[in-house]
C-alpha cells in the first residue's frame, strides 16, 4: 500500500527549495493539466488524438507530461481535434500585502 499523493505533496511542500520550483513550473503543470482535461472529455486517448492533430502519441504523452511546451498553432490544432474552443487570457497578479502597501503612499 503507497503513501496518498496529496500527504507526500504537503511533506515536499516544507522541504526547502521545493516550493519554488513547484511554483516556478505552476504554469506548465497547469497547460499539460488543460490538454489531458480536453482529451480525456473528448473520450479519447493519446493515440486517437495524435491521429486528429497528425501528430504521433508519444508527442501528445510528452505534451500532457510537461516535458514539452505546446505552441500556439499546436493548441489550436488540439482543440480543433477535440471540439474545444481555444481561449487564452492573461490576467492580473494578486498583489501580496506588502505590496500594496508600497503602492498605497
Amino acid at each position: 500500500m503507497g503513501i496518498a499523493l496529496k500527504k507526500v505533496a504537503k511533506r515536499w511542500m516544507k522541504e526547502p527549495g521545493f516550493r519554488e520550483g513547484y511554483e516556478a513550473l505552476e504554469e506548465e503543470f497547469s497547460v499539460a493539466g488543460l490538454l489531458i482535461e480536453a482529451r480525456t472529455r473528448s473520450h479519447l486517448t493519446q493515440a486517437e488524438l495524435a491521429d486528429r492533430m497528425g501528430t504521433s502519441q508519444s508527442t501528445i504523452a510528452r505534451l500532457e507530461s510537461g516535458k514539452a511546451k505546446p505552441t500556439l498553432s499546436t493548441l489550436r490544432k488540439l482543440a480543433k481535434a477535440t471540439g474545444m474552443h481555444l481561449k487564452i487570457t492573461l490576467e492580473p497578479k494578486a498583489r501580496s500585502k506588502k505590496e500594496r502597501g508600497k503602492h498605497a503612499a
